[in-house]
């Protein structure tokens, strides 16, 4: 697996103000409204729920007690609660939490890294609208896919939330914009120097090869939906060609 530490950002001429807006409020989200994770009636109403998505429907559950068959020690999980606005909201309020420390720490690592020489090169507003984007099609991609293969309908009511699908589409445009700009990464064990398309290619097949354990049993697997990586980062490989249009110096690899 390959760990991004940083990149050269040499020539960079814009300050990030977006990408920092974006860190921030995803920061925010997660320790004011979520109480770092401990407010899960808050995460549970303002998350994208597939089956809400794809019927329209608000649904609310209760909670449910599941003992462990050996161990016998007994759980609650929370259940959904009342969104109090459209369900279709939840595709954009979702992007901005996250499941504990160790996922927003990671996501926010990858949205440093990579979000400011996209921002760099498209500008505040386009960078902005074109994150966005990448994650509402990142998580109608993993919605769609949940729909089409979970092998239980119990699937289409499992919560998702992350600013992933989103970042997966950063790294798809730094991809094609900055494909030969070295990143600093610890792979395998070892810190070294590696082409961006080395580091986020060794990134994305990880996310293809574990998301193919989907097609038996949804998209959400181990407790991550592979599907809204894989189809942010398809976003941002689409989409950057669009957002870069004007650009004098377009990606070579266009």
């Amino acid at each position: 697996m390959v760990f991004p530490l940083y990149d050269d950002n040499t020539g960079r001429l814009r300050t990030p103000f977006v990408n920092y807006a974006f860190i921030a409020a995803n920061i925010f989200v997660f320790v004011v409204l979520q109480q770092l994770g401990s407010d899960t009636q808050f995460t549970y109403a303002f998350s994208t729920v597939p089956y809400e998505i794809v019927t329209g429907t608000d649904v609310v559950t209760p909670p449910r007690i599941l003992e462990h068959p050996v161990t016998g020690q007994r759980v609650e999980i929370p259940g959904l609660g009342e969104t109090p606005l459209s369900v279709y909201l939840t595709l954009f309020t979702s992007m901005f939490m996250h499941g504990g420390i160790a996922h927003i720490a990671g996501n926010m690592l990858f949205l440093w890294i990579f979000g400011d020489n996209i921002e760099d090169r498209l500008g505040h507003v386009k960078y902005a609208i074109f994150y966005l984007l990448c994650g509402l099609l990142a998580s109608l991609a993993h919605v769609f896919t949940t729909a089409a293969f979970a092998s239980q309908q119990s699937s289409m009511l499992v919560p998702s939330l992350g600013a992933s699908g989103a970042i997966s589409g950063v790294l798809g445009g730094y991809l094609l914009l900055h494909p030969s700009r070295r990143v600093t990464v610890i792979l395998f064990r070892f810190l070294t120097d590696v082409p961006a398309w080395v580091a986020i290619g060794i990134w994305f097949a990880f996310q293809l090869i574990s998301g193919l354990g989907m097609l038996g049993g949804g998209s959400q697997q181990g407790g991550v939906a592979y599907a809204a990586h894989i189809g942010g980062f398809i976003a941002g490989l689409v989409l950057i060609k669009f957002f870069d249009i004007g650009h004098r110096n377009r990606a070579a690899a266009y």
